[in-house]
């Protein structure tokens, strides 16, 4: 006989139940375990108010079972991070199938030993053989047909290798990061010829006289706060040589100074004096070693002149 197993429920399924308050007709509706859940859930905002790394959150964050342990977890040191494309809808990789993959580039101390162009002249031989040759050079193959000098190639290898370049500790890849811009070789203030021909600023030896297209919004409202040292011409730095103020093609703009003419934000006329320290003479200091151990005859005779003064 076959027994009928009772349906096991998820919590997560559960459909509002209703029962019975005894009453009558009137039923007072119980609320199930999934709306009771989304009632008592942190939201965001106060997520971040209550953990120390707020920056760390995220809004699925907030559906753990513990998430201040979570946001903990994430904020701890050396942590590596879930990939991102955990909770991605399309599968992984899915944008770079039309993307045509550059071939395999050797390293240059490899391409010191020559290899290269003895591959190309030995494949150069193979396709002018005829078929007849290919099929006997298949049923009894020659060897040693690239000879390559051996110290080149202990060289190569022992001597001109260099590392390759290797990410940092918990750094993943995803899809599109070699698209995107590495800030670290970037200098703020210094223009690419890419800018450049952008902002329609010439480009060539004479590029740095042509003052960049946002000096006046900074000479009105200040240097950028994020860089305080930042040294900007026309704004707390001199101007190229031969160029000048004013409004024209070309010009620097005005440079901000306040009521009794003295410049706000630095030496934007060049008329500070240079630092003295570096012209100063250094005083005669007398360099002779002071430390010298005595020799063993001097300590003897000295020795003996203690012991005759003492007798």
């Amino acid at each position: 006989t076959l027994r009928k197993v009772p349906k096991l429920t998820d919590e997560y399924e559960e459909e509002e139940l209703e029962e019975p308050d005894g009453k009558g007709d009137d039923k007072k509706p119980k609320m199930s375990k999934r709306k009771m859940k989304k009632l008592t859930r942190l939201s965001v905002a106060e997520l971040k108010q209550l953990v120390g790394r707020p920056d760390v959150v995220e809004m699925h964050d907030v559906t753990a079972r513990d998430p201040k342990l979570l946001v903990q977890l994430k904020a701890h040191r050396n942590t590596v991070p879930v990939p991102r494309h955990w909770c991605f809808k399309r599968k992984y990789l899915q944008g770079k199938r039309g993307i045509e993959k550059p071939p395999f580039d050797l390293p240059d101390f490899i391409k010191k030993t020559g290899i290269m162009e003895m591959r190309a002249s030995l494949q150069e031989k193979e396709d002018q053989r005829t078929l007849k040759a290919k099929m006997r050079e298949r049923a009894r193959p020659k060897l040693g047909k690239i000879d390559i000098d051996y110290q080149k190639l202990h060289d190569a290898f022992f001597k001109w290798q260099t590392k390759p370049r290797l990410t940092i500790h918990g750094d993943l890849y995803y899809e599109g990061k070699e698209f995107e811009t590495r800030l670290k070789e970037k200098k703020p203030g210094d223009l690419s010829q890419e800018l450049r021909t952008a902002l329609g600023m010439p480009v060539g030896p004479n590029a740095h006289k042509v003052p960049p297209p946002w000096l006046i919004a900074m000479q009105r409202y200040g240097p950028p706060p994020s860089y305080p040292n930042l040294k900007i011409p026309g704004l707390n730095a001199p101007i190229p040589e031969g160029c000048s103020f004013g409004y024209h093609a070309g010009g620097w703009g005005k440079p901000p100074v306040d009521e009794s003419g003295k410049p706000l934000y630095g030496d934007v006329f060049g008329t500070s004096a240079p630092s003295t320290e570096a012209n100063e003479v250094d005083e005669e200091v007398d360099k002779t070693a002071w430390g010298e151990l005595e020799s063993e005859s001097e300590e003897e005779s000295e020795e003996e002149e203690e012991e005759e003064g003492e007798e």
